[in-house]
């Protein structure tokens, strides 16, 4: 990426905490290669910039949400993430979800390894008390388990009764009657998949699809193992201190 100016970089790029600037884990993370995202440029034909400004917008929307959701605070909920949101008030209700209000949205420094993050909750699942964090993407990507081992390691310094970490991903979709096939409307783009089965083969998709109404996805994933996920990420960050060296000194980093 580049970089105007040694303020520009630090804005774009980490936090200040007690005077003192550390880099952003969700930035370090972005150092490793995404084989799906060049896959989406690809097949946009050059709607790319114009379809991802559009879902980081309504995702956005749906963290805003949840976020007042979460603390029970009055949220008006646009028509267009209302299915997701709805879905999400059903799931927290029927896994008795518990969050702690004052750790919604809050940043996290590891002054040891130097970097700083802002996680999505701490919550209770199932008896468990770990890392909530939430997603609006099409899948639970691997790539998410660096960004939490990142503020899990973070966490423990300061509350060492976490045990685990959750990836929650709230999505809204479309169904076929017919033959079951999923469209999913995102950033003004429909990405439509076949049915599968439960050994994760297709379906054949029919040629008239009839669509349901858009209706919330919710899924969870939980990542207890988190000590590996943590040594890739200083890792990720290594190379990305490597990448980013020139600026990292000019500011006084490195």
């Amino acid at each position: 990426m580049y970089y105007t100016s040694a303020e520009n970089f630090k804005e774009s790029c980490g936090y200040k905490y007690e005077g003192i600037w550390y880099p952003r884990v969700t930035k370090i993370v972005e150092i490793k290669s995404k084989p799906a995202l060049y896959r989406f440029y690809a097949e946009t034909a050059g709607r790319g910039d114009e379809i991802m400004k559009l879902s980081a917008d309504e995702g956005t929307l749906i963290h805003e949400a949840v976020e007042k959701v979460l603390t029970n605070k009055p949220v008006e909920i646009p028509a267009s993430i209302a299915p997701s949101i709805q879905a999400f008030k059903n799931f927290i209700a029927e896994r008795a979800i518990r969050v702690l209000p004052e750790h919604i949205e809050q940043r996290i420094i590891h002054k040891e390894h130097r970097y700083s993050g802002t996680t999505d909750a701490l919550a209770t699942i199932d008896g468990k008390f770990g890392i909530l964090d939430f997603k609006t993407s099409q899948a639970i990507y691997r790539d998410y388990n660096l960004q939490t081992a990142a503020y899990m390691d973070a966490w423990l310094k300061l509350i060492p009764t976490l045990t685990t970490r959750w990836i929650l991903r709230i999505d809204q979709i479309k169904v076929c009657f017919n033959c079951g096939a999923r469209n999913r409307p995102k950033g003004g783009r429909e990405k439509i998949r076949a049915a599968r089965d439960i050994n994760n083969r297709a379906f054949p998709m029919c040629t008239s699809h009839e669509w349901s109404p858009l209706q919330g996805e919710i899924e969870i994933k939980e990542f207890p193992d988190w000590k590996g996920d943590f040594e890739a990420f200083l890792g990720a960050k290594k190379l990305w201190e490597w990448e980013n060296e020139f600026w990292l000194k000019k500011i006084g980093y490195l």
